[in-house]
């Protein structure tokens, strides 16, 4: 996921506050360091491209198994379904990002500048949004699994999920409004009106408090209240395979929810800290913004991982697709559906063996 921005600062009084992937090539452009510049035009190119690999395939199987299997298709499935089309939105867009870098400007044009930050800030925003209705639906499923019931089904999810792009589109509306290439240095930018500084700095609290540090809170407000009901009554609704595969589910998401905290509060740190501060152009500070940009970009190959060794129907499903399992997959199919199949082949079994008995013939099993 893209950071929407970070100002360097000789851009403070000078030039309107650079996005991301400009800011890159703006704070290192008059560096004549040649270890500053094989970075900006070498290493980040390639690693934005290795990024978009590992995150293209693995978001896209995350979408093929969702959609493919019928047991996958759960309440918290369906959110994590738009993370990974989220993901895959913004994975399309690194390679214009990687030519970027490389060549020290933007060749593709306005139109194409507006459509990758407007994809960059729906990731951004839907990514926080969906985990944060991820957290909240952990809430209601283990502090009260009977009363949400209603509330936790599929259809709902869907309606929840189409709800967040929404509001995240609204959110990034200044990014569509104001990204242009910029004439100073050719590079796709957002374009602040006068006063700059001013527009810059509101931006910044803006993204920062709704696409981040205020989900934050609403995510760790739910996890506490998790706790602090678990201790004070110890629930024992449910059977205990059912508390068993709640407590799986939560963990799975606390785990989500803590990688991205680790790979984009530096980000917002850095943003929130150069507010204060105006941090010098050096090479070495230029090398830490380069690592919390990789970071960032890190947490969107990260989730189809984190699924992989968290859950085992995602396990199980991305061993059927990569055919690296043979027999005892997940089936393609409700589990009630399962289940039903199984009664009726005992029924037939049974059926069968008390019709031979009749006819004096006593079946025995084949293995």
């Amino acid at each position: 996921m893209e950071p929407l921005y970070f100002p360097s600062s000789a851009s403070l009084e000078t030039a309107p506050m650079d996005s991301n992937f400009s800011s890159l090539t703006n704070a290192t452009h008059n560096m004549t360091e040649p270890s500053v510049s094989s970075i900006r035009t070498i290493l980040i190119p390639i690693i934005y491209l290795l990024v978009c690999v590992i995150g293209l395939s693995g978001n896209t199987l995350v979408i093929y198994v969702v959609l493919r299997y019928a047991k996958m298709k759960t309440v918290t499935n369906i959110y994590i379904l738009n993370l990974a089309v989220a993901d895959v939105l913004f994975m399309l867009g690194l390679p214009f990002l990687a030519t970027q870098n490389a060549i020290s400007y933007w060749p593709f044009g306005t139109f194409l500048c507006r459509l990758v930050m407007t994809v960059d800030g729906i990731n951004q925003f839907t990514s926080i949004f969906c985990l944060t209705v991820m957290s909240i639906d952990r809430y209601l499923a283990v502090v009260h699994p009977i009363k949400s019931t209603k509330w936790r089904r599929p259809r709902v999810a869907k309606l929840i999920s189409a709800t967040v792009w929404t509001f995240s589109f609204l959110v990034i509306l200044p990014v569509i409004i104001f990204a242009d290439v910029q004439e100073d240095f050719h590079t796709c930018n957002i374009s602040w009106p006068e006063p700059v500084n001013v527009w810059s700095a509101a931006f910044i609290i803006y993204t920062s408090v709704v696409g981040f540090f205020g989900p934050l809170l609403v995510i760790c407000l739910c996890y506490l209240l998790i706790v602090f009901k678990l201790k004070s009554s110890g629930l024992r609704v449910g059977s205990t395979r059912r508390r068993r595969s709640e407590r799986k589910v939560t963990r799975m998401v606390v785990i989500i929810v803590a990688v991205f905290v680790f790979c984009w509060l530096p980000f917002f740190t850095l943003n929130i800290v150069n507010l204060t501060f105006i941090l010098p152009e050096e090479p070495a500070l230029v090398g830490v913004y380069f690592f919390v940009v990789i970071l960032s970009y890190a947490n969107s190959c990260a989730n189809p991982i984190l699924y992989g060794f968290l859950s085992d129907n995602f396990k199980q499903s991305f061993q059927k697709v990569l055919c690296l399992r043979k027999g005892n997959g997940i089936r393609d199919g409700d589990p009630t559906e399962h289940r039903q199949e199984k009664s009726s082949r005992l029924q037939e079994t049974f059926l069968s063996q008390k019709i031979s008995e009749f006819n004096g013939h006593m079946q025995t099993s084949k293995v």
